[in-house]
């Protein structure tokens, strides 16, 4: 994995910050930056990052944000208890992040990101896994990014 110079100028200008522990754009906007970035599982001074799919651009951070104000994470962890074949789905997202990551490098306890497998606690997670990964990956990030707007619909953000 590799990332480009012009790449990473982007992600820090989406952020407002250097980025920290990026391998790849795992997945890129419309209008062509990267949204998603792949992290490395350790940051660079060596702390635990679980966080494999890092969602960058600012507006779609900005729309996931108004998801979670909502209440929607608590409606989808409420339905993980009450439908069987829901919850099946999105504890193979939590094997599948899983997998993933532990090809960059393993962290203790097998925990995931975004409250998988048994909660929903952050949806720009399950968001960037879905947007990573593509369809079918993340139950809740793809139901999510079915009520998110087009973020790349009025050009770069940045």
């Amino acid at each position: 994995m590799t990332v480009s110079a012009s790449d990473l100028a982007a992600v820090e200008a989406e952020l407002g910050r250097p980025p920290r522990g990026v391998l790849d754009v795992a997945h890129r906007c419309g209008c062509g930056l990267p949204d998603v970035v792949t992290t490395a599982p350790r940051l660079p001074d060596g702390s635990p990052f679980p966080t494999l799919f890092y969602l960058t651009c600012p507006r779609a951070a900005s729309a996931v944000g108004r998801l979670e104000e909502s209440g929607l994470m608590r409606a989808m962890t409420d339905r993980l208890a009450s439908d069987p074949s829901l919850a099946a789905a999105y504890a193979a997202a939590h094997e599948d992040y899983l997998r993933r990551r532990d090809v960059l490098g393993e962290l203790p306890g097998g925990v995931s990101a975004g409250g998988m497998p048994t909660r929903v606690k952050c949806l720009h997670v399950l968001v960037a896994h879905s947007l990573a990964a593509g369809p079918g990956a993340n139950p809740f990030g793809d139901e999510a990014l079915a009520l998110l707007p087009d973020w790349g619909a009025a050009g770069p953000c940045v």
